[in-house]
């Protein structure tokens, strides 16, 4: 368990670093604008390439929700281990 708390405590304060990181959050910006722009300025025609971008996409967002998860899943430990009646 001991390893478990201090594995739980080390993502958690990584996540949050990751969000906090101005570069980090500048790249996924970045890049999505990009695909945007892409996808706005894409012909109705180009299906596999909207197809493309829209993963893209996609999978920007699902990495920025899996970062925030973990962030989530190590305040609620932490809360567990005060025994927190919420949890």
């Amino acid at each position: 368990n001991v390893v478990l708390e201090v594995d739980s405590e080390l993502r958690l304060q990584r996540a949050q670093a990751l969000v906090n990181d101005e570069l980090l959050n500048e790249a996924f910006d970045t890049l999505r604008t990009e695909l945007m722009d892409r996808w706005e300025n894409s012909a109705s025609t180009e299906v596999e390439a909207r197809e493309s971008i829209w993963l893209g996409l996609q999978l920007l967002a699902r990495v920025r929700r899996h970062i925030h998860s973990i962030i989530e899943t190590g305040e609620m430990a932490k809360l567990r281990e005060k025994g927190s009646p919420f949890i």
